[in-house]
């Protein structure tokens, strides 16, 4: 199959794109960019220097990736990265910057789904097959997990974590560190419950899930998890603990987990 890019549509010298891909109407593809096969670029699409985009990404109309920092003190002739991994959706509107430091990198996994308005900031880090819905704003140097559902205008203060399963209610606003496999909504953020749904798309049910909810009544009473079965996913709650936050963890509201 071949390459169709519109005749309005600009792209820079040094550009480096791969087979199959579709270029829309005003698109713009500066240089230092390099796109995988079978991408689909909407009409008046940006793609800014120093960003790497993987196989099967569909960027809709209006999205820009690769923007600068908003950071005051970001110098413009520092040389840094987006860096994109492969079948994401970046719907019209979304934003996503560069790191903020020299050779450093924004990265984004695989099978994301980003939609309208939604934006990335500098230097954070985004797993695999996560979603992020309208309006979803994420600060420099945050680190969202895999299989995350960020709720419509959900924002993220910089420098938290949001771990991998956990669910974001629409409008909540975190400035601490959101915990895997949890819901958590509210001002400020408070973690309530196990994220029942998602676990269960996932196949964690039965014993592994009875495991994650005593888990999380231990957590939440301040009790130790060494006697509980070491699950994969108690073992993945345990090395998330185990890194120090720069934040600390939303608490907990008074129910049963």
């Amino acid at each position: 199959m071949t390459t169709l890019i519109h005749p309005t549509a600009y792209i820079a010298d040094g550009a480096t794109l791969g087979n199959n891909i579709r270029i829309g109407p005003f698109a713009v593809i500066e240089a230092q960019v390099t796109i995988g096969d079978n991408c689909q670029i909407g009409a008046h699409a940006v793609i800014q220097s120093y960003v790497s985009l993987g196989n099967g990404n569909i960027l809709h109309p209006h999205a820009v990736l690769g923007g600068l920092p908003q950071d005051t003190s970001f110098k413009a002739d520092t040389i840094s990265w987006l860096r994109i991994a492969d079948n994401n959706v970046f719907r019209e509107g979304f934003t996503a910057h560069r790191a903020g430091k020299e050779q450093g990198e924004t990265t984004i996994g695989s099978g994301c789904y980003f939609m309208s308005n939604s934006h990335v900031a500098h230097d954070c880090s985004i797993g695999d097959n996560t979603i992020f819905a309208n309006n979803v704003a994420i600060g420099g140097h945050v680190e969202i997990g895999n299989n995350v559902f960020m709720g419509g205008a959900a924002v993220v203060h910089q420098f938290c974590r949001v771990g991998s399963f956990a669910m974001v209610r629409g409008n909540t606003g975190l400035s601490m560190d959101a915990m895997p496999f949890m819901l958590i909504g509210g001002s400020p953020g408070r973690h309530y419950k196990l994220n029942t749904v998602g676990l269960r798309r996932a196949g964690i049910t039965g014993d592994r899930y009875k495991v994650l909810s005593n888990a999380f009544r231990l957590i939440r009473n301040k009790q130790e998890l060494s006697a509980l079965e070491n699950t994969e996913e108690l073992q993945q709650l345990k090395d998330w603990l185990a890194i120090k936050s720069k934040r600390g963890v939303h608490g907990f509201i008074d129910s049963s987990v």
